[in-house]
């Protein structure tokens, strides 16, 4: 046996010692979490085994998820990401912004089917860009993206027992408190601190509003707010483990800070046809699991989320790299971020999750730890989450027509 491959069998067997020794509520440091996001293959089960332990000590025996309606008030967007297939210019197949009548149609759709969720996804402030879109906003009768989307908020509060939780971009103080009077919770994904994905031909290139110390800054300023706020790392599009890492501990940060931060999502980039990044390589399951497992270890105590529908055929592996929510699911509307990525159907989802020893529990937008802050504050809204949430601060059953 060569002296280079005892050290890195050493390394390896000081880093098991170390999982090992690790207190499931504690979080681990950074140092640890940049040799465990690269750990080898035969370390891998202890590193899973640790995040698992992590998350039963954090909420055990439950896997949850909300079960919504996705709605895309607008796909216009100024921003051009090199991932991205839902945004459109004006002039493009398919640029459509929802009226009042399709978005309260879908939340009423949804609602029959049990849906406790509208979800509202949307470019990023596109009439800054588009002439076209500040018509269409001038002929619906509002100022800006943002007034309207405050508006639909609205609407499906006031029309539907659905509760809203946007995801709007980059916004400033008085949008958060505006949006937070209508909506119980709102998520921005932070993606990367990495300032390369900003560079020519990288994935944030031509992406003003992707510039990650803008977007902690709304992340922060929901913080000060008291929002709930869900927000994630997106893997794959360019950055390198170590940058998975500080993305991470960018979030844990403000999360010590304010603890504002209900949900914490690793997603993975999967490539479509027509992408400038069609012919990157998607990261694979193992770094899945490792990206989950060291998010967790760094966060033991917030719940980490990833997408079932994004790492089909197998997700339920998941569970044992220590999430404890599955995300959004939709028996009604498509992700329309991954269009060619259908969501599982509920029951599937719930046999899976059983097959990895956990129970299946319909949560709200809001998570349950979350919800006093926002009961606490008068009107429609502290109304219509007291209805919505059971005695557990989950879904109350609702009768499916």
């Amino acid at each position: 046996m060569s002296a280079h491959t005892l050290e890195n069998r050493q390394e390896a067997a000081l880093r098991v010692a170390e999982l090992a020794d690790i207190s499931p509520g504690t979080p681990i440091s950074r140092d640890l979490a940049l040799q465990l996001i690269r750990c080898s293959d035969a370390d891998l089960p202890a590193l899973l085994s640790a995040a698992r332990t992590a998350k039963e000590n954090f909420k055990p025996g439950v896997i949850t998820y909300s079960r919504k309606v996705f709605l895309p008030l607008t796909n216009l967007c100024r921003d051009y990401c090199g991932y991205c297939i839902f945004r459109r210019d004006p002039s493009q197949p398919g640029a459509h912004t929802m009226t009042p009548d399709e978005v309260l149609a879908v939340a009423r759709a949804g609602e029959k089917l049990g849906c406790t969720e509208a979800l509202f996804s949307l470019g990023d402030k596109p009439e800054l860009l588009f002439p076209e879109m500040r018509d269409t906003l001038r002929h619906l009768g509002y100022k800006s993206t943002l007034h309207y989307l405050e508006a639909m908020c609205a609407l499906v509060l006031h029309e539907t027992s659905l509760l809203p939780h946007p995801n709007p971009g980059l916004l400033s103080p008085e949008w958060i408190e505006r949006l937070a009077a209508v909506s119980p919770s709102m998520g921005l994904m932070l993606e990367s601190t990495s300032s390369t994905l900003l560079g020519p031909g990288a994935a944030h290139d031509n992406a003003p509003d992707k510039i990650p110390a803008r977007r902690l800054r709304t992340i922060q300023e929901a913080g000060k707010q008291n929002v709930p706020f869900t927000t994630g790392i997106l893997i794959g599009i360019g950055e390198t483990p170590e940058d998975r890492v500080d993305g991470l501990l960018a979030i844990r940060d403000l999360h010590q800070s304010y603890g504002h931060i209900q949900e914490v999502i690793v997603q993975n980039f999967r490539v479509k046809p027509g992408i400038p990044m069609a012919r990157v390589p998607e990261p694979g399951g193992g770094e899945m699991l490792r990206a989950v497992a060291v998010a967790r270890l760094l966060m033991p105590d917030v719940n980490i989320q990833a997408p079932p529908n994004l790492n089909a055929p197998y997700y339920e592996e998941l569970v044992d790299a220590g999430i404890n929510d599955w995300g959004g699911v939709s028996p009604l509307t498509p992700d329309f971020i991954n269009p060619e990525k259908p969501w599982p159907h509920v029951d599937q989802l719930r046999s899976r999750t059983e097959s990895k020893g956990s129970q299946l529990r319909q949560r709200l937008p809001v998570y349950p730890e979350f919800i006093s802050n926002v009961v606490s504050r008068p009107g429609l809204l502290a109304e219509k989450l007291r209805a919505a949430c059971d005695r557990e601060g989950l879904a109350a059953e609702k009768r499916v027509a």
